[in-house]
């Protein structure tokens, strides 16, 4: 692999001068770009070389979701660049990219004693936060959020001071001129951004950037779904032809190659192994010893995975994994453990005597990402370059620096493009695995190393999506016909997402992290369990619930299972009053008329049919975020019970993400979301055995391949509400959608997740 000045993230920002302007707060962040030959910078964003190529800084890890699509585009529009001359190049590590919407989101993982003061984007304690710790994480879909306005005001200005070297030149007024394709047109006259970047880079920037009028917004028209797109992805051909390069695909000379074993969960200490295999290989360059793992160094992946095979490592353990104490944890938390109120609409009064109640269950999940864990490191005169896939790059880099003793500014990271994630990459341990492997390497002579964990590691030290159970009881209102009047969620989780905070924002081993935030509320690892519909009075329950094993994040998060939750238990109160599901949900959504028009779309694509006489047509929908600000989707899904298992023919989803930048990009997402949460419904989850996971391969996952994919239709509800990603919902609304639509060709109720693991 060729190392271009373009594929590096330096460890602090560089070049001279200040970025006194471009729309940035504060206007004192050094500035983070620098020219190669031909180019000129204009601010925080991008730059102009003098053949008229416009690249493009984008901070967030680009993992499949588009983000280097999108921000890109955004600044394309309101520049007036040609697509065809734009490039992307990774954002370095610097305040002018802080990703303030997730800091306030995540405000009680990092300040949890001042949480209130930083949990809305515009408070300044999660500003200064974001900005002064370079945080610059991507997750929780809020690119466009945090960096459209920014990458508009930097387009914007950089459009000015353009408009102002050309005016100039032809000796007219400013107000003569546009841009457009990568020129600045005035009449017959044009001047290219080539031939203007060296004197508009020497212009002011305006203090306030007059932005193009209107939003950046592409309309969800019929037939759109088959239309060439205005800003294909500029990741795609890359990705076809196989040249887009992974952490995985790193080359650098004199690399070697390292492969790992861990000890079984929780605590494991490596306590002896063989030296012998690795003594009679001559390929066989290290032997490096963590206090948990053991790892082999070869001059190919091949040998040293053999090799530590070999080697037979030995490990004590300490509370050590068992998937059956788990759940009766979960089972005893439920039914009498110290809950906390997270959300109360209405009274809140407590439901003594409840008309309905039923219980759910939910298996730890696997993110199995088709790229594992993979790091490539050189440490060399006190100095360490790593070469990694993270969605949160400055944590991962402090998190190395800190295992080997140096100081942050010693540490370079360059960062690469992640196969696959669904928030895998937020964790770091394989950072500093990489980092202390390297290290050792260099003492016989510095050269660089490349750490790939097999699929079978990804699978024992990579950190599940918590499982979860979860009680739900309501009562209907009298001479009703099936309306609830009250609502009780009491889920019983670990507070997964406190776990993930300790973790990130304080370095801390799993059982550490577990330990610090033992029998704590966790607001995030029951969000999505307060229901769109206008039921009276509702409340929502965590009871926080330690079952041995550690937790982590998951595309969905706890919306995977808290619509999976309230939406069977939606259909169950249907079923029970002998009512149509969809005119059913309609009655109780009179205060979100969005998501009825969801519902109604979702059903005249599906041509629903009411769900009944084993139609095997399902029916769900879901809410994320707000009732202001949050997106929506209804998903009908057709399937079927065979001798080969579950057969999903088709999915139906109705969509409100409100503004959508770009349209080929949201339906890429909703899609592969389907897709996502179709693998939770029927596998993709694990137990544990004696510390180990029963689950070793893709191949034992159950996950749907492509013969077993089913049709998939989807419609955009046009909206001018403000964008909600959109990569998430389809995850989410999948599994209850194909629960119900079992019930309705089977007259089975599914209530665990995987759909069959309760032993039909």
């Amino acid at each position: 692999m060729a190392i271009s000045r373009r594929g590096v993230l330096v460890g602090a920002a560089v070049g001279g001068g200040l970025l006194v302007a471009w729309g940035l707060r504060p206007r004192t962040f050094p500035t983070p770009l620098s020219p190669g030959r031909g180019e000129q910078v204009f601010g925080a964003w991008l730059k102009v070389a003098r053949d008229g190529v416009v690249t493009v800084a984008v901070p967030q890890t680009e993992m499949g979701q588009g983000v280097t699509t999108i921000l890109p585009q955004i600044i394309a529009i309101e520049l007036g660049a040609d697509w065809r001359q734009i490039a992307v190049e990774p954002a370095p590590v610097s305040g002018a990219y802080a990703n303030i919407p997730l800091a306030a989101k995540w405000a009680a993982l990092w300040t949890p004693t001042f949480a209130d003061l930083a949990d809305e984007p515009g408070d300044m304690l999660a500003e200064r936060y974001a900005q002064i710790t370079r945080f610059s994480a991507t997750a929780d879909g809020t690119s466009l959020a945090a960096y459209e306005m920014a990458c508009r005001n930097a387009a914007a200005s950089a459009r000015t001071v353009f408009i102002e070297e050309a005016a100039e030149r032809w000796g007219i007024g400013v107000e003569e001129c546009d841009t457009a394709a990568g020129f600045v047109i005035a009449g017959d006259r044009r001047l290219s951004f080539g031939e203007l970047a060296d004197g508009a880079a020497q212009r002011d920037a305006p203090d306030i950037p007059v932005l193009r009028p209107g939003v950046i917004a592409e309309q969800p028209l019929p037939g759109s779904e088959l239309a060439e797109p205005e800003y294909p992805r500029l990741d795609l051909p890359s990705k076809v032809d196989g040249t887009h390069l992974f952490a995985a695909d790193v080359r650098l000379p004199d690399m070697v190659y390292a492969a790992i074993k861990h000890g079984p969960l929780d605590r494991a200490e490596l306590t002896e192994f063989d030296i012998g295999p690795a003594e009679a290989n001559p390929r066989v360059v290290n032997v490096v010893k963590g206090k948990r793992w053991l790892a082999a160094v070869a001059t190919d992946w091949w040998t040293a995975d053999k090799v530590v095979e070999a080697m037979q490592p030995r490990f004590s353990v300490e509370g050590i994994a068992e998937s059956y104490r788990g759940q009766e944890a979960l089972n005893d938390a439920a039914r009498s453990g110290a809950g906390f109120r997270i959300a109360v609409r209405g009274d809140g009064v407590s439901i003594d005597d409840p008309d309905f109640a039923r219980r759910y269950h939910v298996a730890p999940a696997l993110h199995a990402a088709l790229e594992t864990a993979s790091a490539t490191a050189r440490y060399a005169d006190g100095r360490l370059e790593i070469w990694i896939a993270s969605q949160a790059p400055e944590r991962a880099r402090r998190a190395a620096a800190q295992a080997i003793g140096l100081s942050l500014e010693d540490v370079i990271l360059y960062p690469m493009p992640a196969g696959g994630s669904f928030d895998r990459r937020l964790e770091h341990d394989h950072a500093v695995e990489i980092a202390l492997i390297a290290r050792e390497v260099s003492l016989e002579r510095p050269r660089p190393v490349q750490l790939v964990w097999s699929r079978w590691q990804e699978h024992l030290a990579g950190i599940p999506r918590t499982p979860a159970v979860g009680l739900l009881w309501a009562d209907f209102k009298d001479g009703s016909s099936g309306q609830l009047s009250a609502l009780h969620s009491r889920i019983a989780a670990p507070p997964s997402a406190l776990e993930f905070g300790q973790r990130l924002f304080e370095n801390k081993t799993r059982w550490a992290a577990r330990e610090a935030v033992s029998g704590k509320a966790d607001p995030l690892t029951v969000e999505g369990a307060m229901p769109p519909y206008g039921i009276p009075s509702v409340v929502v329950e965590h009871v926080p619930t330690d079952i041995g094993i550690s937790t982590a994040r998951m595309r969905g998060n706890a919306h995977g299972y808290t619509a999976f939750f309230t939406e069977s238990f939606i259909d169950e109160a249907a079923a029970m009053f002998g009512r149509e599901p969809l005119s059913y949900r309609i009655e109780m959504l009179g205060d979100d008329v969005r998501l009825v028009t969801c519902l109604q779309a979702a059903a005249r694509l599906a041509e629903w049919d009411g769900g009944r006489d084993q139609s095997g047509q399902g029916l769900a929908c879901h809410r994320m975020g707000s009732k202001e600000t949050g997106g929506r989707i209804a998903c009908i899904a057709t399937a079927r019970l065979d001798t080969g298992g579950v057969r999903v023919s088709k999915l139906s989803a109705a969509v409100d993400i409100g503004r959508i930048v770009n349209l080929d990009i949201a339906r890429q997402q909703i899609e592969g979301g389907l897709i996502f949460g179709l693998s939770m419904a029927l596998g993709a989850s694990t137990e544990y055995a004696r510390g180990l996971p029963t689950t070793q391969g893709l191949r034992d996952l159950n996950l749907p391949r492509l013969a077993e994919c089913p049709e998939i239709e989807v419609e955009f509800v046009p909206s001018s509400a403000e964008p909600f990603d959109p990569g998430e919902l389809g995850a989410a609304v999948c599994a209850p959608a194909v629960a119900n639509a079992l019930f309705s060709a089977t007259g089975l109720r599914f209530r665990n997740l995987p759909l069959f693991s309760e032993g039909f």
